[in-house]
């Protein structure tokens, strides 16, 4: 029989995604440690309500139940700034939520970043944007998340969509596009149709995410399902399709929505996370969906 364990899907999560904090970090901006740490005391058997990103975590741990049996594990490893002591109520809400999360890192106001890749996470979600650019240039997919209530969500599925360039693939084509504008992009795409585009920072995530997809049934009751979800229109889409071909990816959706708003389509699609290195699309995305900002390329250089 496979092992499950031997090649894990691992995401990393912050406190504030996975819980509604909002009220004792502002006491933390406002007030400092030592009265955060005391306020996390007194409440610590006060169960935390779930954050923005509880809906996806409930999602991936729920995937091991009834799994095929090459199906890779699924673990969510807990990384957080708070110490063991102040961290005691969120390990409590954990069991209180019936999450099986097993391990933690727990930095006491230090950067939690550098314990990420030793657990050896495919994904790391913060809403620190500081720890979420760390954890990039280490080489680990990470997007931030700004603590929001969590969506309701339609589907039993777990639905996650991604953005192309900067995302899945490099950046060349953004900066090509900001360099000689659309005209130029097109033409660029257009004559390197059937040359692959080179990785992104999420090309590592989507490999092991689609690891796990593939060891299920495929069709509508799969238990994943993802989605492309790009500005590109015609006749950029054909390098596009023959990349993912080339890497051996599947996407089981594509919308080359050709500069359209994407909140309305990602709501349509029901994601229950999107990623995207635009600022702009994730203020479009996030009145609809979990939406990460993923800091890279050339659209976040200052």
């Amino acid at each position: 029989m496979p092992d499950r364990d031997a090649d894990p899907l691992i995401v990393a999560i912050s406190s504030r995604t996975l819980f509604d904090m909002e009220d004792s970090h502002v006491l933390f901006e406002s007030e400092g440690l030592d009265a955060y740490a005391a306020y996390q005391r007194s409440h610590e058997d006060d169960v935390l309500a779930p954050g923005i990103a509880f809906p996806l975590v409930r999602k991936l741990l729920g995937l091991n139940r009834d799994a095929p049996p090459e199906a890779p594990h699924v673990e969510v490893i807990l990384i957080s700034r708070n110490s063991a002591d102040t961290g005691l109520r969120i390990f409590n809400s954990i069991a209180h939520h019936g999450l099986s999360i097993k391990r933690a890192a727990f930095s006491n106001g230090a950067a939690p970043y550098p314990y990420i890749r030793p657990f050896g996470a495919d994904l790391f979600l913060s809403a620190n944007g500081e720890d979420v650019r760390s954890a990039l240039a280490a080489g680990v997919a990470a997007a931030t998340l700004l603590p929001a209530k969590p969506a309701q969500h339609r589907f039993d599925q777990l639905r996650i969509a991604f953005d192309g360039d900067a995302v899945i693939f490099d950046d060349e084509g953004e900066r090509v596009s900001r360099e000689g504008g659309l005209a130029a992009f097109a033409e660029h795409e257009r004559s390197r149709a059937g040359e692959p585009l080179s990785g992104g920072p999420f090309r590592g995530f989507l490999d092991a995410l689609h690891r796990l997809q593939a060891a299920f049934p495929t069709g509508v009751d799969a238990p994943i399902r993802t989605a492309l979800v790009t500005a590109r229109s015609v006749p950029a889409h054909e390098r596009v399709i023959r990349t993912l071909r080339d890497w051996g990816i599947r996407l089981d959706e594509a919308l080359f929505l050709g500069g359209r708003a994407k909140g309305p389509f990602l709501d349509a699609f029901g994601a229950d996370i999107f990623f995207d290195d635009s600022e702009h699309n994730i203020v479009s995305a996030r009145g609809h969906v979990a939406a990460g900002h993923v800091p890279h390329g050339v659209a976040n250089r200052s």
